[in-house]
């Protein structure tokens, strides 16, 4: 009878872990072609917490985990400076994951990367950033003085190297 009970337990505690709660609907859409982009403050893989400069005018947001390896399996062959000599970010969306496995496995491996990595570590920062784009593709932003300009939705390495020229 106890090791029902303690399988039930468990059980329920993985299913807590992976339900998936439906995303705010009443947010309204950061990321707008003619809008400017709104304040963004998020910290680092380290903790260190970073503002968007004036200067960047690309940022790369990944919003699931296979787009998010895309885009550090790419910025890891490049130079340490890849991302701020080409005045862009990169944002990676890890709000969507348990806390447990987001502080035992993902936050361990990004600090192994040399290039930053900007995180959305709550999911209602999240929300008005991901309204309105397709989260299974990489977003790239384009900025003009803080001005969204344009948003490009990209799959591919190759793409993203394209696209950072």
């Amino acid at each position: 009878m106890k090791n029902i009970i303690v399988a039930l337990l468990v059980s329920l505690a993985f299913l807590g872990c992976s339900a998936k709660t439906p995303e705010n609907t009443n947010v309204q859409a950061n990321l707008v072609v003619g809008k400017s982009l709104p304040p963004l403050t998020l910290n680092d893989q380290f903790g260190k917490v970073h503002t968007l400069s004036g200067d960047t005018t690309k940022l790369i947001f990944a919003f699931a985990k296979d787009t998010a390896h895309t885009c550090n399996d790419f910025f890891k062959t490049q130079k340490d400076d890849y991302l701020a000599s080409h005045h862009a970010a990169f944002v990676a969306d890890v709000s969507a994951a348990p806390s447990l496995i987001r502080s035992m496995f993902i936050m361990p491996g990004l600090k192994d990367l040399k290039h930053t990595v900007l995180l959305f570590e709550d999911k209602k920062v999240a929300a008005p950033y991901r309204k309105g784009l397709d989260v299974n593709k990489i977003a790239v932003v384009f900025l003009k003085n803080g001005k969204i300009e344009k948003i490009e939705s990209i799959s591919t390495a190759e793409e993203l190297e394209k696209i950072m020229l």
